[in-house]
């Protein structure tokens, strides 16, 4: 069962934008998050929410997929109905990465076995968003996760004979993720 979660929780970029993300999904997601193992159990991770309103200015600080150069985003009505933003509280704990990693996946996973899928964004204008958001100094935006309903088709492949690691798109705009070997990522002695 968990693989089949694995296999569904892929990074999808286009959303069926008529489809809503309800703040008590939002909630249980984090609650999965809440219940993560966490280094020192600190738990300093904190979360912002958005179904709604804030929705624009948060896409707006967002960087969308760096292997396509050719491609803005998601048109309008293919954008994410939620977000949640992943807040550290440095008062807390400072350089919570692992533990963060943990808490989105275990998130993702959730909002797979619920129906949606999101995509994780380590690329975003921390210093915009942390104004919009007006966090105050000891909440540093850790990455952004965006939720909705998925439009697209994601299929995982071999990686090809020269090694290339991008994603791409087909022309019929499936998203293709090549993926190493299992037998190239265990190390033996």
């Amino acid at each position: 069962m968990i693989k089949e979660l694995v296999l569904k929780n892929r990074s999808y970029r286009r959303f069926y934008g008529d489809k809503k993300v309800s703040m008590a999904t939002l909630r249980d997601l984090v609650e999965l998050a809440r219940l993560s193992s966490f280094g020192g159990n600190k738990q300093s991770l904190k979360f912002y929410l958005s179904d709604g309103d804030m929705n624009g200015p948060v896409y707006d600080c967002l960087g969308w997929a760096a292997y396509l150069p050719d491609w803005d985003g998601p048109a309008p009505d293919e954008r994410p109905a939620a977000y949640i933003v992943m807040l550290n509280d440095n008062n807390i704990m400072s350089g919570a990465d692992v533990n963060a990693g943990i808490a989105a996946a275990n998130m993702l996973l959730g909002a797979a076995e619920a129906g949606l899928g999101g995509c994780m964004f380590g690329n975003v204008d921390r210093k915009k968003l942390a104004g919009l958001l007006k966090l105050p100094e000891n909440l540093e935006i850790v990455l952004v996760i965006a939720l909705g309903v998925p439009k697209e088709e994601v299929v995982i492949e071999p990686i090809g004979p020269d090694g290339d690691v991008r994603y791409w798109r087909d022309g019929n705009r499936v998203h293709h993720v090549p993926k190493r070997a299992l037998e190239e990522i265990i190390y033996i002695l």
